[in-house]
């Protein structure tokens, strides 16, 4: 019989890409998830060069980016949680660039 251990997918972060629209994760058991950049408005903010600068955190579990003190799991990434709502109003735009978000008042 195996164990779950055996069996389970290995969600550990593997890679990262992000252009302009798009946040992919590459995983170790090769799946990716790909979601709207848009969702997390610290990584949509940041430069390119901030964006590039990310380690693996929280035992393989996790991406942390130091530069804008934004962290992701992947296990809230597989359930397609974008950034709480106080993260919206924490996001600082990029210099020189248009705001392409907008937050609506409660």
């Amino acid at each position: 019989m195996s164990s779950f251990a055996e069996t389970a997918p290995d969600i550990r972060v593997r890679g990262v890409h992000i252009d302009e629209e798009r946040l992919t994760v590459e995983l170790m058991d090769r799946r990716s998830i790909a979601v709207p950049l848009a969702w997390y408005p610290r990584l949509f903010s940041a430069t390119a060069k901030q964006r590039l600068r990310w380690e693996i955190a929280g035992g393989g579990y996790g991406i942390h980016w130091p530069g804008i003190d934004e962290d992701l799991s992947t296990e809230g990434l597989l359930r397609g949680a974008p950034a709480p709502r106080e993260s919206l109003a924490s996001a600082k735009p990029r210099a020189g660039s248009k705001p392409r978000l907008r937050i609506k008042p409660d």
